[in-house]
């Protein structure tokens, strides 16, 4: 038999069995592989540990059960024995359409089914058609024999059960760009995210036992560094696995004030059934707010994006700052913040008060750092080159990426859209959007002048239409609820912004820099009276009672988040000529070297 490479286990194919979910279906089998003659079927099936998947549909979605067990007849028999009893999923396996996919290898022991366990978790939680997952166990083992092995191993069982039910087990490429699988709480956690949960938990823990109020915990990192993957680590844990002193479930709610990061976590809270009797556990900051009084007191709060929330009063809230309330309305708070990805005056913090609220966090020793950058796979002085345009603003030379990350600088828009078009159809590179920082015009819930149909980024004579506006149904004008704007197919044909991507990872970004970006006597200026965006260029009052304006460091912002949005590569089309050729210069030294 061939090998992979050296010192590699052969190639082995998964045996994988569909039946229906039935007794008589269960033993058919068994007679069938204990009368064959394949003896290493009948074994994989019958004598080694598998896996398994319960499934039946339900007005067109999936509900699963993922499991493993050494027993697969016997294990099979007490969940269908099992569907008598009220009120658990199992009596969903009487369903005329109700089936069982058993998985099985040559080279599964408990460790490696426990991995293929929880991966098909993780991954079919992300998957459109599901709508609940019922075992929730998630369960990443350590290094075993074959744990090399397990990348391959997986690939080929995803393969092969995406040939026997396509919409239950998509290409593997749709569940990897997919914004639920990139922000499941099922990915297994780095050393220091690893480190920084426990060191929450202690601290829930603590605060609950002391029946405190208010207590904060404060996590900082910067763009990428994985506040995402460890909030919803976090929330899930919290939600399943914690217990107050009477045995009860924690009362536990995720707050974010972000349209987009909020249809991924309500969709992880419904398909995992992390709501509390059918009751919604996550929220915009203002509505839980409003639904909620100060006696009404939650356990645990977690507040993705905490950067997002409003530090003055606006229509609908009617407070001073949000985060202060929400501390009101909890035991402890949980805030995953990020100073550099402040965009509007509705979100700035005096210095003053948000040094207050991290000194707060550090006298409970509840302050903690992120700097490991996760999202973008590339060299450090990748990273590096592109803190200092977003950051020190910047141009230096752009280096060669040992990584294989790509920065790509673009004459004309034309040219940028056709390189990320192609990403984006060519299944390799997957996942690719066009943004632009916020300098043209555009108004949500409000259309244009009569001669255009849609909002628009134009330069010269290249247009294409804002964010969110072109229809998913369009026979129908109908948009898409359940997925991100990036995730979406119509997208590709639209340019987003900071508050259509803030939080979310593209493979490629195609970056256009408007005229609020210059390039003027070897430094990068930021331009407010370029923008369009009001909310970031306005006049903010400040505590003392004197306005002033922070456009600058908020176009900054901007263009920092905009520019750390890829994970394999970042294409840049400057509408500034300076900026465009000071970019080109840096650009072609990396190439002549």
């Amino acid at each position: 038999m061939e090998k992979n490479e050296k010192n590699k286990l052969p190639i082995v194919p998964p045996v994988i069995r569909r039946i229906k979910d039935t007794k008589k279906a269960l033993f058919n089998l068994e007679q069938e592989l204990n009368d064959g003659i394949d003896e290493t079927e009948r074994d994989v099936i019958l004598d080694y540990p598998t896996v398994y998947i319960h499934n039946y549909t339900s007005s067109g979605e999936y509900e699963v059960y993922v499991g493993e067990s050494y027993d697969i007849i016997k294990r099979t028999l007490q969940h269908l024995d099992a569907s008598n009893e009220k009120g658990n999923w199992q009596k969903m396996l009487k369903k005329k359409n109700a089936s069982l996919f058993i998985i099985g290898h040559e080279y599964f022991n408990k460790s490696l089914t426990l991995d293929v366990e929880n991966r098909l978790i993780l991954y079919m939680s992300s998957v459109e058609k599901v709508r609940k997952i019922y075992n929730r166990r998630g369960n990443p083992q350590k290094n075993y024999y074959p744990s090399s092995e397990f990348k391959t191993i997986f690939g080929d069982i995803w393969k092969e059960l995406g040939n026997q039910d396509p919409e239950l087990f998509p290409k593997e490429r749709l569940i990897l760009d997919s914004a639920i699988y990139k922000a499941s709480p099922f990915h297994e956690l780095t050393k220091d995210q690893k480190w920084a949960k426990k060191v929450i938990l202690e601290k829930v823990q603590e605060a609950l036992k002391q029946n405190r109020q208010g207590q904060i915990v404060f996590v900082s990192g910067g763009t990428g560094t994985g506040k995402t993957v460890l909030n919803s680590n976090l929330f899930y844990d919290l939600c399943t696995h914690y217990r107050g002193e009477n045995g009860e479930r924690l009362k536990c709610y995720l707050l974010v004030n972000h349209d987009q990061q909020l249809i991924v976590y309500d969709q992880i809270a419904k398909k995992l059934n992390l709501e509390r009797e059918e009751k919604p556990v996550v929220y915009k900051p203002t509505v839980y707010l409003n639904r909620h009084e100060e006696n009404d007191l939650a356990d645990v709060i977690l507040v993705d994006e905490a950067h997002l929330l409003w530090t003055q009063g606006k229509q609908d809230y009617q407070g001073k700052n949000q985060l202060l309330d929400i501390q009101k309305r909890a035991k402890v708070v949980v805030v995953m913040f990020d100073i550099d990805q402040i965009l509007r005056t509705e979100q700035y913090w005096e210095d003053s008060l948000l040094q207050d609220l991290e000194n707060q966090a550090r006298a409970n020793d509840s302050y903690i750092e992120l700097k490991e950058q996760l999202r973008i796979r590339a060299g450090k002085k990748t990273i590096e080159w592109i803190h200092k345009f977003t950051k020190e603003q910047r141009i230096v030379k752009i280096p060669k990426d040992g990584e294989g990350y790509e920065i790509k600088i673009f004459d004309t828009p034309s040219q940028l859209q056709k390189e990320i078009t192609d990403k984006a159809c060519d299944e390799k590179s997957g996942l690719s959007r066009m943004v632009a920082t916020f300098d043209w015009d555009y108004k949500d819930k409000k259309k244009p002048d009569r001669m255009r149909k849609y909002w628009e980024v134009s330069i010269g004579a290249w247009k294409m239409p804002w964010n969110k506006q072109i229809p998913a149904d369009p026979k129908k004008r109908r948009k898409n609820k359940k997925l991100s704007w990036a995730e979406q197919e119509q997208t590709i044909n639209e340019v987003g912004s900071t508050f259509t991507v803030q939080g979310f990872d593209l493979n490629y970004v195609g970056v256009i820099l408007g005229p609020s970006v210059k390039y003027r006597d070897g430094k990068i200026v930021f331009d407010p009276q370029c923008s369009k965006n009001e909310k970031a260029t306005r006049n903010r009052t400040l505590s003392d009672g004197t306005k002033q304006k922070f456009g600058e460091t908020f176009i900054k912002n901007e263009v920092n988040v905009l520019m750390t949005r890829g994970v394999d590569g970042l294409y840049i089309y400057a509408q500034d000529p300076k900026l465009r050729e000071a970019l080109k210069k840096a650009k072609e030294n990396d190439e002549n070297e």
